[in-house]
């Protein structure tokens, strides 16, 4: 059974950073490529980050290049999200999955932009 547990959510200010993890199991990771994906209050899920295999490519959705990050350790099957340069429109549940539409996720982790 496929398992993915969010971390690393929290309050921020505008401005100031956040590194969220997903831990999975339940498969073998390093065979798969990897998203983030958000749902911000009333809206649907977004796309963000993806990142293949290897950890060599990823690609970004325009509204997060250059704020965020996503990265992956293989041998510790975790998947990362550096996020900076934080705004209120980044409050959103953020979720890894395996799928870009958020079909196979974790429980999500809420990061909350705000002064």
């Amino acid at each position: 059974e496929v398992q993915l547990v969010e971390s690393g959510g929290g309050l921020v200010q505008p401005g100031g950073s956040l590194r969220l993890s997903c831990v999975a199991s339940g498969f073998t990771f390093s065979t798969y490529d990897m998203n983030w994906v958000r749902q911000a209050p009333g809206k649907g899920l977004e796309w963000l980050s993806r990142i293949y295999t290897s950890g060599l490519k990823t690609y970004n959705t325009h509204s997060v290049k250059g704020r965020f990050t996503i990265s992956r350790d293989n041998a510790k099957n975790t998947l990362y999200l550096q996020m900076n340069s934080l705004e209120p429109e980044d409050t959103a549940m953020y979720y890894c999955a395996t799928d870009p539409f958020g079909v196979t996720r974790g429980q999500g982790t809420q990061v909350t932009v705000s002064s």
